[in-house]
C-alpha cells in the first residue's frame, strides 16, 4: 500500500507546528520564581524562614496566647477587645474609666452580671505579678520562682511570669528589626539609586555623606540621644538604628545601578523619552533589588542584637514594653535564677541565627556563582 507524499509532508508539518506551539507555551521561569526555587533547596534557610514566620505569628497574636485581659468581652451590651490594650491603652479605655484596675476576671461580673469573656490560652501578665485568687482558685506568682505548671519559664524577682514576657517581648524584638531596617532600606535604596544613576557631583556628595554616617557608631548615638532626651521611647531607638544602618544598603544599591544603567534597555528607555525617575523605579530598581535583600536581612538581626544589648544595659525599651534583654539583665544579678538567662538568651540566639541563615540562603539563591556550591550541601 503506497502513502501519498503530500499527506506525509502535511503530517510532518503538523507535528512541527505542535512542537513549536509546545515550545512557546513552556516559558522560562522569572528571576524571583527561580530564586525562590533555589532558596527552598536550602534546608537550613527554609527552617529559619519557618522559625521567623512562627515568631511573627507569636508576636501578632501574643495577647491571645498569654495575658490577663479578655480577648473578647461583652460588657454592658457592647463587644470589646480588652486584650488589644497590650498594643494600645485606647482599646481598654472603657474599662479604665470604670476602674477595673486591669483586674478583669472578677470585676466583669461585679460591674455587669450578664457579661461574658473569652480569655487567652494562659493567664499571666507580662508587666505585673498575678495576685492570689485573681483567677478563681489560683495562687499568686512567687518571686524568682522556678519553672512550674503555672509559670512555664519561671518568674523574675518581681514575680512577673517569664513566659508572658518572652511571648510579648517577641513583638518588641521583631518590631525593632523590621521598622528600623524598613527606615534603613528606604534611605539606603533611595540614596544609592540616585548616586548610581546620576553619577557626577550627585554621586560625590552622597558618597561623602555615606562615609560620614559610617563613622558614627549606632550604640554611641543612641546613648547620646538618651542623655539629651529624658525618655526617648522605643520608636526613637528604631529611628536612630534605621538612620545609621543604611550605608551598606546604599553602597550596594549604588554599585548595582552603576552596572545596570549601562544596559541596552536603559538606553532604549532614554531614547523613548522616559523620565529618569521612571527609569530608576520601574526598570532599574526591580533588577537591583535582589542583592539588596541580603544586607537588609542581616541588618534585621543586627538591630535585634542592638536592642537586646541596650535593654541589657538598662537603656532599652521603656516600661511597660517587655524585652528579652531586660530579662537577661535581671538574671545578671543572681546567676542562681538560671531560667532568666537560659530562655531569653536562647531566644535571642535562635532569632539572630535564623535571620543570618535566611540572609545566607538569599545570597546563594540570587547569586549564580554561589548556587553550585550551595546545591552540593
Amino acid at each position: 500500500m503506497s502513502i501519498d507524499p503530500k499527506a506525509e509532508n502535511q503530517f510532518e508539518m503538523s507535528e512541527d507546528l505542535e512542537t513549536v506551539e509546545i515550545a512557546k507555551l513552556k516559558k522560562s521561569p522569572g528571576f524571583w520564581k527561580e530564586a525562590w526555587g533555589q532558596f527552598r533547596k536550602r534546608k537550613l534557610a527554609k527552617l529559619a524562614l519557618m522559625l521567623v514566620c512562627f515568631l511573627g505569628f507569636i508576636a501578632l497574636f501574643s495577647p491571645a496566647i498569654v495575658g490577663t485581659k479578655p480577648v473578647i468581652a461583652k460588657y454592658k451590651g457592647n463587644i470589646y477587645f480588652p486584650a488589644m490594650g497590650y498594643f494600645s491603652p485606647k482599646w481598654e479605655a472603657v474599662f479604665t474609666k470604670d476602674k477595673f484596675y486591669k483586674r478583669y476576671p472578677k470585676t466583669l461580673k461585679v460591674k455587669d452580671p450578664e457579661s461574658w469573656a473569652i480569655w487567652p490560652l494562659f493567664f499571666n501578665d507580662p508587666a505585673r505579678r498575678v495576685e492570689e485568687d485573681e483567677w478563681p482558685g489560683r495562687a499568686e506568682n512567687p518571686q524568682a520562682g522556678e519553672p512550674s505548671s503555672l509559670n512555664f519559664f519561671g518568674t523574675d524577682t518581681r514575680g512577673v511570669d517569664v513566659f508572658a514576657q518572652m511571648v510579648h517581648g517577641t513583638r518588641t524584638a521583631l518590631l525593632v528589626g523590621f521598622v528600623s531596617m524598613g527606615i534603613a532600606a528606604t534611605i539606603g535604596i533611595t540614596m544609592g539609586a540616585l548616586a548610581g544613576f546620576f553619577g557626577g557631583w550627585v554621586d560625590t556628595i552622597i558618597s561623602r555623606i555615606i562615609e560620614v554616617v559610617m563613622c558614627i557608631p549606632t550604640l554611641v548615638l543612641i546613648l547620646a540621644l538618651i542623655a539629651v532626651i529624658e525618655s526617648p521611647g522605643i520608636w526613637a531607638m528604631m529611628a536612630v538604628i534605621g538612620m545609621t544602618g543604611w550605608t551598606g544598603i546604599a553602597r550596594l544599591t549604588r554599585a548595582e545601578f552603576l552596572k545596570l544603567k549601562q544596559m541596552e534597555y536603559v538606553a532604549a528607555a532614554r531614547v523613548l523619552g522616559v523620565s529618569p525617575f521612571r527609569i530608576i523605579y520601574k526598570y532599574l530598581l526591580p533588577n537591583a533589588l535582589a542583592p539588596v535583600l541580603v544586607p537588609i536581612t542581616f541588618g534585621i538581626a543586627s538591630a535585634i542584637l542592638i536592642e537586646s544589648g541596650l535593654s541589657y544595659l538598662g537603656f532599652g525599651a521603656p516600661p511597660p514594653n517587655p524585652s528579652w534583654g531586660k530579662l537577661l539583665r535581671l538574671g545578671q544579678s543572681n546567676y542562681q535564677n538560671w531560667w532568666l538567662i537560659l530562655f531569653p538568651g536562647l531566644s535571642i540566639f535562635l532569632t539572630v541565627l535564623a535571620y543570618n541563615l535566611i540572609g545566607e540562603g538569599l545570597q546563594e539563591a540570587t547569586d549564580p556563582r554561589l548556587r553550585e556550591s550551595g546545591s552540593r550541601e
